[in-house]
């Protein structure tokens, strides 16, 4: 059976655009939070069809099993978790990519796969104020990885590599590695070091400064002098740009210093900066303060797909030095040797992930920085900070409501004064009506409720309908 023919295609293309065009425009109306108990979608689904279906049947099904079984993230009233920008802009981005086909694993599958990514990274790179050695041109470069899960994962296993100097290859790990974070630590580390082989008596879990939840600098150079002493090998050490939690900040300059303090000269500490939701703010010049201390790290990771309204996955991560991924990673079987490989002159971008193969996400993010340009997307960036820090406002003014800790860019921790089972009862309550949806996290054991502004669709309106919910009695 033969594929569509483009006509074919052209008016069911349409029929897709004008659906999720509807979905969007009246995306408010649903319940923001699924309404269905497990094994809904399951009993509902129809059997694999024999023959080929009508296209019109596929979107009915969508309207009648998806759409009431799915939680709405791009739902003005959606402020759980971190935001999952999905613009429309990224939507085409993600249509275009689908329409190449193309698989990006090897420059030579597809040159422009691999140098649109590697001009878009450069461009982010100075946009954000990184130090010109994330470039290509300044000997290291970026890649778009799934998430930061993944880039978590490669930089650790480069980590492994260097402070191995270069046996890890050959021998894998011996017990005596050690991985460095906090009790805030996105939990993806914890599970990069269980798939690396180190299990988790390699984690060392680094105390927080006095009266914070940020890493303490001074704390993690003595845990690593002290596993130095005992024979160990510090391998990295991750400081977060706004923990998923709190928001809260690492001191990554007092920590990158400290890495070099206790590292050996060529087998140095690897520095992982993990700012996954909180990177992208520095985007806007009062907000690059954020970063400061980043031009000392190793690495650095921002999602696009969380704040920087290109849909998942994309996943932006830099390196100071671009063979440092591929000397971890790099196996060349004789099927993909070819003469731009050999020449040394273009980047594989297969040496930079564990997967071989790779699609264009490149497009998606080129999308949403043709379409918003820099400053509009500086503009949607400050209009979330700014419907925080008036929610902030309220909340220190209401009777009963507290900040649990200060807000952080677009994320505000709340708590009521009358202790955690009122607390807990509110985000019960507020979640539902199905207006919104708010998660929690747990601080200095109190439970929290978290709000994280960051939608594409949401307004001040919504925010207000947000705290209306919160205060009614």
């Amino acid at each position: 059976m033969s594929d569509l023919d483009p006509e074919e295609f052209r008016r069911l293309g349409h029929a897709v655009v004008d659906w999720v065009a509807g979905y969007r425009a009246g995306i408010g109306e649903h319940p923001v939070r699924a309404q269905v108990e497990p094994g809904w979608v399951r009993e509902r689904m129809p059997a694999l069809p024999e023959q080929p279906q009508p296209f019109d049947a596929l979107l009915a099904e969508l309207d009648r099993v998806v759409v009431p079984a799915t939680t709405h993230w791009q739902a003005p009233g959606f402020f759980g978790y971190f935001p999952a920008n999905a613009s429309l802009h990224s939507v085409l981005g993600d249509l275009l990519s689908g329409g190449l086909g193309v698989q990006g694993m090897l420059w030579s599958t597809s040159p422009a796969a691999t140098e649109v990514e590697q001009v878009l990274l450069d461009g982010l790179a100075d946009a954000l104020g990184l130090d010109p050695a994330y470039t290509w041109a300044g000997g290291g470069g970026g890649t778009i990885a799934d998430s930061a899960s993944s880039a978590a994962l490669v930089a650790l296993l480069a980590a492994l590599h260097r402070t191995s100097g270069g046996a890890w290859r050959e021998r894998g790990v011996d017990g005596t590695e050690r991985v460095y974070v906090t009790a805030e630590t996105h939990s993806s580390l914890a599970k990069a070091v269980r798939v690396a082989g180190l299990g988790a008596a390699a984690l060392r879990i680094v105390p927080p400064s006095p009266g914070s939840l940020a890493m303490s600098a001074q704390a993690f150079a003595e845990m690593a002098a002290e596993d130095v002493a005992a024979g160990l090998r510090p391998v990295l050490v991750c400081p977060t740009i706004g923990t998923t939690g709190t928001g809260a900040v690492d001191p990554v300059r007092e920590i990158a210093l400290a890495a070099r303090e206790h590292g050996t000269p060529g087998r140095e500490i690897w520095v992982h900066v993990d700012a996954a939701w909180a990177g992208v703010a520095a985007l806007c010049p009062e907000h690059r303060d954020v970063i400061d201390g980043v031009e000392l790290a190793d690495s650095f990771c921002t999602d696009a797909h969380k704040w920087l309204l290109t849909a998942f996955d994309a996943s932006l991560l830099w390196v100071r030095d671009a063979a440092a991924l591929p000397a971890a990673l790099s196996i060349t079987p004789e099927y993909l040797r070819n003469s731009a490989t050999d020449s040394g002159e273009v980047v594989d971008y297969r040496d930079w992930q564990v997967p071989l193969g790779r699609r264009f996400r490149a497009l998606k993010l080129w999308s949403v920085l043709h379409g918003f340009g820099l400053e509009g997307v500086r503009a949607h960036l400050r209009g979330h900070v700014a419907l925080a820090a008036e929610l902030e406002s309220w909340i220190v003014a209401e009777p009963g409501f507290e900040l649990a800790v200060p807000r952080s860019l677009s994320l505000v921790c709340l708590r009521l004064s009358a202790g955690d089972e009122a607390t807990r009862a509110l985000l019960e309550r507020v979640n539902a009506t199905g207006r919104v949806l708010l998660t929690h996290t747990v601080v200095d054991g109190r439970y929290v409720i978290r709000v994280a502004i960051g939608s594409v669709a949401t307004e001040r309106e919504h925010v207000e309908e947000l705290w209306g919910l919160l205060t009614s009695r």
